[in-house]
């Protein structure tokens, strides 16, 4: 069974796309479909079909990827001025391709969301 989705294959570099950051756990980088200036989808290098799957043995990597937003936003100085990051889950939650990700959102007032 192939399991590879746009993700692994950019991870891969099999796909160009503009990695902003990457090292053995995650990847990080632009949104093809930016919903504001800053836009940038981190994912664990490994294949986690949606944020139900994390279980006691990967339950780490959800802090891996928060501090890798953390460790973006304070390289492209926009920490201060502030961000989003959100988690889409499954088809009512949004979650298009059915591996984990985050959304890194700044570069602009967003609007309030609750």
């Amino acid at each position: 069974m192939n399991c590879e989705n746009i993700f692994t294959k950019i991870i891969k570099k099999k796909i160009k796309s503009k990695i902003i950051y990457q090292n053995k756990k995650v990847t990080a980088f632009e949104d093809a479909n930016p919903k504001s200036p800053i836009h940038i989808l981190i994912v664990p290098n490994k294949i986690i079909k949606s944020i139900n799957k994390i279980n006691k043995k990967n339950k780490n990597i959800i802090g891996t990827m928060a501090y890798t937003a953390i460790k973006i936003a304070k390289k492209f100085n926009f920490y201060k001025q502030g961000y989003r990051i959100v988690i889409n889950c499954n088809k009512y939650g949004g979650q298009t391709i059915p591996h984990l990700h985050m959304h890194l959102l700044g570069g602009k007032i967003l609007g309030k969301f609750c």
